[in-house]
């Protein structure tokens, strides 16, 4: 290893450990190493040795290969523009991750991504409503139907996305364009509806090419935050079509349903939140502040799914990882490219190794073949 490689893993080791939250000190403590011995190997000017880094990359909960994988160009885009001594949240390190597993399988199973055209970026309401008419039509669905399976509609334009449970605490989504395709997280804490507007949020700035971006709290962003509440609006355009939900409207109107019966229905049938649902309703002026105000207030009951045959909607329960990438990983073990270990590791320990198809046993030679 040159002086510049030494520097560069040192670099990466002190990334890791001020992600995880650790001082120097508590990570020597944690490693049985002198702090001033760490602190060389973070400035360059000491080696670590191989049971030096596999200690400290438990402690950081990394793979030693992390710290000799070239991190995603728009990961380090977004960390320079931050405070460089400030911890970066859980979704930021899920997202890296879920970047490199992502490139690592399909660049070995992908033969021809799919092509997704950038559409240009809303500059009003009136063009965050075209631009998600537009996505509608890129994945596939009619300009009324609900879209009740976006996880896997998206994936079609090549945008991966996972979902994991990271609690009340953490970002609510996150995406990154990749070379080729993408990759969204959505926080698998949240309430199904709010998962999917987070991940309709998403794809708009996949669809925009908006480079990486975290979204702490989709929907409530303030009103000066332009941009973001541009995305809001495509995000519930994309999930409630402007036709598809005032004919759906009026025919529970016409039937004599009541603004309950109306807003449990309405949320079911496009597995909405009801304050997605409310805000949309207001702003296509379908319904004034004052019901609006009622809307959020409702909860949809046990008796009401039974009673009104409800759907209940899953999609995105966490953990979700996107099918087109775990069949990619089934691809590459089953063709011995990838060790079981390394297929259970890709599939972010959802799987056990029993889980894994059987495949013929192979020659001892053979693990020189796999790739880690």
């Amino acid at each position: 290893m040159d002086a510049e490689e030494q520097n560069q893993l040192g670099s990466r080791i002190a990334d890791a450990r001020r992600r995880t939250g650790l001082t120097q000190a508590e990570l020597a403590v944690t490693i049985s190493l002198d702090r001033s011995a760490l602190a060389k190997i973070e400035n360059g000017s000491r080696r670590v040795s191989a049971l030096e880094l596999s200690r400290i990359a438990d402690a950081v909960g990394e793979r030693v290969e992390w710290f000799f994988d070239q991190t995603p160009e728009a990961i380090i885009s977004h960390r320079n523009l931050q405070d460089p001594g400030a911890v970066s949240p859980a979704i930021d390190r899920l997202i890296e991750l879920a970047a490199r597993n992502v490139e690592f399988v399909t660049s070995r199973t992908v033969k021809a991504w799919p092509k997704s055209r950038v559409l240009d970026r809303p500059s009003s309401a009136s063009d965050a409503e075209d631009a998600a008419a537009e996505a509608r039509k890129l994945i596939g669905l009619a300009p009324a139907k609900p879209a009740l399976s976006l996880s896997t509609e998206v994936a079609k334009l090549g945008l991966f996305t996972f979902s994991f449970d990271m609690g009340a605490d953490a970002a609510d989504a996150a995406s990154i364009l990749l070379e080729e395709g993408g990759v969204a997280i959505v926080n698998g804490s949240l309430r199904v509806g709010r998962r999917r507007l987070a991940l309709a949020h998403e794809l708009g700035h996949y669809l925009f090419a908006d480079e990486y971006n975290i979204d702490w709290r989709i929907s409530e962003h303030q009103n000066d935050d332009v941009w973001e509440a541009r995305l809001d609006r495509f995000g519930r355009a994309l999930l409630l079509p402007q036709h598809g939900l005032k004919a759906d409207l009026s025919c529970l109107k016409a039937e004599g349903s009541d603004l309950r019966t109306t807003a449990i229905k309405l949320a079911s049938g496009y597995q909405v939140d009801m304050s997605t649902l409310a805000r949309r309703l207001v702003e296509l002026e379908l319904i004034d502040q004052k019901d609006a105000g009622f809307i959020r207030s409702v909860r949809t009951t046990k008796a009401d799914i039974i009673e009104h045959n409800l759907v209940v909607p899953q999609e995105l329960e966490a953990p979700h990882l996107p099918d087109p990438y775990v069949k990619g990983i089934l691809t590459l073990y089953r063709n011995a490219v990838v060790s079981a270990a390394r297929a259970t590791d890709l599939l972010f320990d959802t799987w056990s190794e029993d889980d894994l198809p059987e495949v013929p046993q192979l020659p001892e030679s053979s693990i020189w073949k796999f790739v880690s």
